[in-house]
């Protein structure tokens, strides 16, 4: 294998980027986060998992914070 340099990476990285551009086999993505908008009721149950999902959150985010490396994975 010849020696990494920046030189030998950057030409790697060229070649694997034309190989990329030349496929014609991908499928683009044609949907994004918006098209889940709305995908949720606004019901009672929903907005108890929303909350608590937050506060799941917020708690990793204090302890983040802290330090302390008590939130949960």
């Amino acid at each position: 294998m010849p020696e990494l340099t920046l030189e030998t990476l950057a030409a790697r990285l060229a070649e694997v980027e034309r190989q990329l551009a030349a496929q014609t086999n991908v499928i683009p993505a044609t949907k994004d986060w918006r098209s889940i908008i709305g995908m949720f009721p606004d019901d009672e149950f929903t907005s108890m998992w929303i909350a608590e999902t937050e506060a799941i959150r917020e708690a990793d985010r204090k302890a983040a914070r802290e330090g302390n490396g008590e939130y949960s994975e």
